[in-house]
């Protein structure tokens, strides 16, 4: 199963396993198939990552729906993803719409931000984003991150609601400051830019940092360009080329190309220490 899936099955799945406790199969099993809406999600859980038993969508799938058919948010949840994928289940968008919106009526927020992201990019639904706005407003009031900052999206680029840099700044910096590397991109990218906020390049250099140290190619090519031009910070060629070298690797085509251009600029022994930077940082992470 890939991997994202079966991480954001367990985020979502409101599993009741001890810390180092294996599960007896045969007990779970006997809860689940005696109505036990835990036991059921557990279950569908470990079909799904082949842990105990052997991986099995279709199982998995069933054991979600019955818990889900009893009003279990996280199988609901759960559900959801496994029709927006198509795992277990023929792909289904309109499906996972549904059982969203059970979950999100429930006050799940990551539901609520997954059913955001639906009505954002008419999935399973004509596209509203104003229904997303208000999905993602719901989750990001509870503290999801992402939600956050996909609400901050929606104000910076005036989708469904009126264009506010200095909401989108507020909605960047609640998602930046729990750590979500996009949001910390973006609101580097604001100071950058002076909008919604006097131009600061310390501040952009902070942000763009922090969100290049959890693999944010943009981020990692900014920062790169901040050293080239010692924005916020000494100008540093050897760094700048690590970060775009660092960017290029992870498919940032700007980066590919501003490290042949900071090449031009540089002597060959810092070159070499430049990528030897960069690979001791790829081998890092």
């Amino acid at each position: 199963m890939p991997k994202k899936l079966v991480v954001m099955l367990s985020l979502l799945c409101a599993c009741s396993l001890a810390w180092g406790v294996e599960p007896d199969i045969e007990q779970l099993r006997k809860k689940a198939e005696a109505g036990d809406a835990e036991a059921q999600v557990e279950l569908g859980l470990m079909y799904a990552k082949g842990e105990g038993v052997p991986e099995d969508f279709k199982e998995a799938f069933r054991w979600s729906r019955l818990a889900a058919d009893q009003g279990h948010t996280g199988a609901q949840s759960n559900l959801a993803l496994m029709y927006a994928k198509g795992y277990g289940v023929p792909e289904d968008n309109k499906e996972a719409v549904k059982w969203f919106r059970l979950a999100a009526d429930q006050g799940d927020a990551e539901a609520q931000a997954k059913l955001a992201l639906m009505y954002a990019n008419g999935d399973g639904v004509p596209p509203d984003p104003k229904e997303a706005v208000k999905w993602y407003r719901v989750a990001a009031e509870q503290g999801l991150a992402q939600a956050q900052h996909n609400l901050g999206v929606m104000y910076g680029r005036g989708r469904g609601v009126a264009k506010d840099y200095q909401e989108a700044i507020w909605w960047f910096k609640l998602s930046a400051e729990q750590g979500y590397g996009q949001a910390q991109y973006n609101l580097g990218l604001m100071y950058s830019r002076g909008e919604g906020l006097p131009i600061d390049h310390k501040e952009a250099v902070k942000w763009y940092r922090l969100s290049a140290e959890q693999r944010i190619p943009g981020a990692q090519s900014n920062l790169g360009l901040m050293y080239e031009k010692g924005l916020g910070v000494e100008q540093d060629y050897v760094e700048a080329h690590k970060w775009f070298n660092i960017a290029g690797v992870n498919g940032n085509e700007v980066g590919k190309k501003n490290t042949d251009i900071i090449e031009k600029k540089m002597t060959s022994g810092q070159i070499a220490i430049a990528i030897g930077l960069a690979r001791k940082w790829l081998e890092e992470i």
